[in-house]
């Protein structure tokens, strides 16, 4: 009974004090689609990810109804940062649906011109939005009938004491008279959300400004570095903490209070890296994410040094490697001799045929491919070409004896299907393909199945290719499968090599791109094509994380096609939409829906690739 009237205590007491129109309420899943393309049409930077925010801590001036039912403590803005622009969850400010929509595409427009940095929260916004109106003059009305309604909507300024009425006077002429207010007054708390204007990024840092909770700019690349799940919907605030010391002293507690989500729980995942059922729930609950760098003994790395094999358990290294460069896009250069790639060979394989479950498939393909097979000839009866064509000249000269013979042609020229190609496949062998698809097969599985068809397929083509696969441990041990290199002949032990391959550790794909560009550069063929096969996003324990790993992959790509080669990314990860047009194009990637349909997939994308 106690827990029902609480119940519909609660619901009444927060509907009475929210001042949000439920009925026009628009979800931001709703339109994310349309505000991410007006960000990114409007020079928005490809690379940032627009998702939605969860309420940060904002100290207004709160009613009595809403201190009773606890509502407005945090409230949804709109902020960018390095990785992402970040949205509110919904909006229900106004009572007509279309002017919350509107105000969504109006934020995308204003984090389009921004570079998330704020020297004055107020006079920065107003010089923004004169910025957009004159470069976008189309946008003006929709502006003034954002602000005039916002404004109208903000309540009577009368009402409240004199310095958060000057405040809240000064705001309203700065929204309908952009650039006009030149001086903010100061006040101990902060004013309404204005949510027509963008706010600084939220950094929870232990020097706070008294309105926005991490404004401190100095801990936001700390901020940035917070992972979450892909299951979850929206960013989290972050929080570093000191790890305590849980040996020291007596802790008392009462009973009911042993354990809440949001107090700090001690938890080194670099040595506890073990999945929870429930880690997706918290996280969804938790209001700020805290974590603390603990500070163990030596010995407690030996956990992560044995995921490296032995010397006499690993792949066979091919020389002392080479060095290359890599992009910082924070210094907007090519770092040189950053990385070290480390040519290798799969450990124990042994020449093998294709397996039974292939073979069916594989006779298909390969009488499918074999129609490919560059074959020349030469054309008769030509008016000119490279020979005299003898029968020609014999009927002509015969008939010419007889009667008057028209010259009908009497050369031959050599014509044929020449495919002038070099293909390099680049297989992603992160430790991602240990993933199970179903009950029998792995994702390593289904790449290894995919690299024999399509070896399979060139091999009755006639075409020149070769494949290699790529993981990575830190930019100092980027490792390169040699599968088959261009000037070896595909037959049983390519197969064998294919067949041992094995999950390996990360995804630094710029290094292996720029390797894979290298060996295409020194083919001969007029047409090169580089075919990446992966199932996840570039990234790697050191700072290859986010938008780093992503930016240099972009820039080796840009590269590869400055040298005339065309690339093309073949992937499984369903959310490849989010990151993959930046890196390639629109046009420079495929996602297969169902991975169990790779193998047979892969040979008909060359297929089309490469017709002509």
């Amino acid at each position: 009974m106690e827990e029902w009237v609480g119940e519909i205590w609660h619901k009444f007491i927060t509907r009475k004090a929210s001042s949000e129109y439920q009925e026009a309420r628009v979800k931001f899943a709703d339109i994310r689609q349309s505000v991410a393309l007006v960000f990114r049409a409007l020079g928005g930077e490809g690379v940032k990810r627009v998702e939605a925010a969860t309420g940060r801590d904002y100290l207004v001036r709160r009613s009595f109804l809403e201190k009773i039912s606890g509502a407005n403590q945090q409230i949804s803005l709109a902020w960018q940062d390095d990785e992402s622009l970040r949205l509110p969850e919904s909006l229900a400010v106004f009572p007509d649906a279309s002017l919350n929509r509107d105000l969504y595409i109006w934020l995308a427009v204003l984090a389009a011109q921004h570079n998330g940095r704020f020297k004055h929260w107020g006079l920065d916004n107003q010089q923004l939005v004169l910025d957009v109106l004159a470069k976008y003059p189309g946008l003006t009305f929709r502006y003034q009938r954002l602000a005039k309604a916002f404004v109208g909507l903000r309540g009577d300024p009368a009402r409240l004491p004199r310095e958060a009425r000057e405040m809240e006077l000064a705001i309203n002429q700065a929204l309908l008279e952009p650039g006009s207010v030149k001086v903010f007054p100061v006040v101990n708390y902060a004013p309404k959300a204005v949510l027509l204007w963008l706010y600084p990024a939220a950094v929870v840092s232990s020097q706070a400004s008294p309105f926005l909770a991490g404004e401190d700019g100095k801990n936001e690349q700390e901020s940035n570095k917070q992972k979450q799940k892909k299951q979850i919907s929206t960013r989290k605030k972050a929080e570093r903490t000191d790890a305590g010391n849980n040996r020291d002293g007596m802790m008392i507690f009462r009973l009911e209070s042993l354990f809440s989500w949001s107090e700090f729980s001690k938890m080194d995942r670099g040595l506890d890296d073990t999945d929870d059922e429930d880690n997706d729930r918290v996280a969804e609950d938790l209001d700020k994410i805290t974590l603390s760098q603990q500070q163990t003994q030596k010995s407690s790395a030996i956990k992560m040094d044995l995921d490296l094999p032995s010397a006499s358990e690993d792949d066979i290294p091919l020389g002392p490697g080479c060095k290359l460069p890599e992009w910082d896009y924070r210094s907007n250069q090519l770092v040189p001799d950053r990385c070290l790639l480390h040519p290798m060979l799969p450990r124990d394989a042994v020449p093998k045929g294709v397996p039974a479950h292939l073979q069916h498939t594989a006779k298909t393909i390969q009488a499918q491919f074999e129609q490919l097979q560059s074959v020349r000839y030469w054309l008769k009866s030509q008016p000119q070409g490279e020979e005299i064509d003898m029968n020609a000249w014999l009927d002509f000269y015969v008939e010419s004896q007889a009667s008057t013979a028209e010259d009908r042609g009497l050369y031959q020229s050599f014509r044929g299907n020449f495919r002038d190609l070099s293909c390099l496949l680049l297989a992603d062998l992160s430790m991602s393909t240990e993933a199970y698809l179903d009950d029998d097969n792995r994702v390593i599985d289904v790449v290894k199945d995919s690299l024999l068809l399509f070896g399979e397929a060139l091999q009755s083509s006639g075409d020149n290719f070769a494949m290699y696969g790529f993981s990575s441990v830190k930019r100092s041990n980027v490792r390169f499968s040699v599968l088959k290199n261009f000037r070896e002949s595909y037959g049983n032990q390519v197969r064998g090599r294919i067949q041992a391959l094995k999950p390996g550790f990360y995804t630094r794909m710029g290094a292996a791109v720029r390797q894979a560009t290298k060996l295409l550069i020194e083919q001969q063929s007029t047409q090169k094509l580089l075919l990446m096969l992966t199932d996840g996003k570039p990234n790697d324990i050191d700072h290859y994380e986010g938008r780093f790993g992503i930016e240099d992959c972009r820039q080796a790509i840009l590269e590869a096609r400055q040298q005339g080669i065309k690339p093309f990314c073949i992937t499984i990860d369903q959310d490849a939409a989010d990151y993959l047009p930046y890196i390639f194009g629109s046009s420079g990637f495929t996602v297969i829906m169902k991975p169990s349909q790779l193998p047979v997939r892969l040979p008909q994308l060359y297929h089309q690739l490469t017709a002509q």
